[in-house]
């Protein structure tokens, strides 16, 4: 009952959201969609990974695996505690992950966060856009649910249609629920790049009440990061207003074009790092291999937890499969 609540009452926020804008952007050069198409019913990946993610048609978001997040049992706990993974060789963010609970709620006002300029921080205003910039410091792990301001490892550049009318609706979604029944939610924020591009073409959220098992609070969801009308370049950051029917869904960069060249390079260099030897820890219930600094590895208990030297390709054919968070 309290999952059906939660869902009516999402669905409610996103019709009352959209009312207040006028156009989507095209998905092809022969169609558009108005805003009251956002209210339909969202896109459904199904039993899909983040791998084949559908190109942006007007919809805000779409489930990942019928709304199932995949945190395994050894991550999943009620002792509250929050994760931020280090900036990358190119400034970018990588995943956050918390268990949720009242002790991590912020009890005081929110910080100012400006001094912080996120991976593709090119800001821009535009009349077409809600508040006219097209720019937020968007929290992977929302303010409201862990109290984090100026944290350069939980900050990203999103649009401000990202934000308003995508992660924040979820967001309250899981903060209402934990006020109201004190419970934990465990909840992990991914984004995804394209190749090297500075912006994320989009961001994954995994989340799941623990002490309802799921009952409450449960879903997988993917965010585009796009603006209706403005088309941005997402490998630096660069924006200007969408010609009538342009396409504006994420692109990699020139460096990521395929070749022939580029191709046979990749393919080398997939080769070298399964021959290549690491440490790996591997959990022998789940039948998942992290790297030893992932968090999940650090959780594990004793009894699941195998230490393992050698090539990637070698835990393959043991029948484990890669962390879909440290992606060892």
């Amino acid at each position: 009952m309290k999952r059906f609540l939660a869902t009516v009452a999402l669905l409610l926020a996103l019709c009352m959201s959209f009312a207040g804008c006028d156009f989507l952007p095209t998905a092809s050069s022969s169609s558009s969609s108005s805003s009251s198409s956002e209210s339909s019913s969202t896109p459904d990946i199904g039993s899909g990974t983040i791998d084949n993610i559908p190109p942006y048609a007007g919809n805000s978001y779409v489930h990942i695996n019928d709304g199932i997040p995949s945190f395994t049992a050894d991550e999943i706990t009620t002792t509250a505690y929050e994760f931020y993974s280090e900036l990358d060789s190119l400034g970018r963010c990588g995943y956050a992950e918390a268990c949720i609970g009242k002790e991590l709620m912020p009890t005081e006002d929110r910080g100012s966060i400006s001094s912080v300029s996120p991976s593709g921080w090119v800001q821009a205003s535009y009349d077409c856009v809600d508040g006219g910039y097209l720019y937020n410091r968007c929290h992977l792990i929302g303010f409201q649910l862990t109290g984090e301001n100026a944290n350069k490892k939980n900050l990203i550049t999103g649009t401000r249609y990202l934000n308003n009318e995508g992660m924040l609706l979820f967001e309250n979604m899981v903060a209402d629920y934990i006020r109201e029944t004190n419970n934990h939610v465990m909840y992990r924020v991914t984004p995804l790049y394209a190749g090297s591009n500075l912006v994320a073409s989009g961001v994954q959220i995994e989340a799941y009440s623990v002490e309802d098992e799921g009952d409450g609070i449960e879903f997988n969801v993917y965010f585009y990061n796009v603006q209706p009308l403005i088309y941005i370049n997402y490998a630096t950051g660069e924006s200007r207003l969408a010609t009538e029917g342009e396409i504006i869904v994420p692109q990699p960069t020139p460096d990521d074009s395929s070749s022939s060249e580029d191709t046979s390079s990749s393919e080398q260099e997939s080769s070298s790092a399964d021959t290549e030897e690491h440490d790996y820890v591997l959990n022998t219930n789940t039948k998942k291999f992290h790297s030893p600094s992932c968090s999940s590895a650090t959780d594990m208990s004793a009894q699941n937890r195998q230490d393992y030297h050698g090539t990637r390709q070698g835990v393959l054919d043991m029948g484990y499969e890669p962390c879909g968070k440290c992606k060892p």
